[in-house]
């Protein structure tokens, strides 16, 4: 696999135009982390009522894999409860490390080349390591 092959058609186009981008009026929980080796930080919003996540936002700056990841993840776990949001963000890591994932990643599993790129993993877990701080900080 080349550098080339984890740029999807895909990746791409959650980088160029992510999803669910941007601020909510009222986040239940709002964490954010920086990539020190690149720069990349990811902003993320979440709106959580009787144990579901019902909205979720992300901003930040990055390169196309930790947008596009992002991008992913906030529409994979918008409208899920938080105990099938963090099975869903298991299951992703254990994808992006290269073992197998246990459900359908769905967009995300245009990441799973990454796996041969330790660099670029971890700006394709940034957005997830947000993600489980914020719930683990609940």
């Amino acid at each position: 696999m080349n550098l080339d092959d984890i740029y999807s058609e895909t990746i791409m186009d959650h980088s160029q135009s992510p999803r669910n981008y941007g601020h909510l009026d009222h986040p239940t929980k709002v964490t954010g982390l920086l990539n020190p080796t690149c720069g990349d930080q990811i902003i993320l919003e979440l709106a959580i009522d009787a144990d579901i996540i019902t909205d979720v936002r992300f901003s930040g700056k990055g390169c196309s894999i930790s947008i596009a990841s992002a991008s992913m993840l906030t529409q994979a776990i918008k409208g899920k409860k938080i105990e099938d949001a963090m099975s869903f963000s298991y299951n992703f890591r254990a994808s992006i490390t290269g073992m197998e994932a246990n459900i359908d990643l769905g967009d995300m599993e245009a990441l799973r080349g990454v796996s041969q790129f330790p660099n670029r993993v971890k700006c394709a877990t940034l957005s997830l390591n947000a993600f489980e701080k914020a719930i683990n900080d609940l």
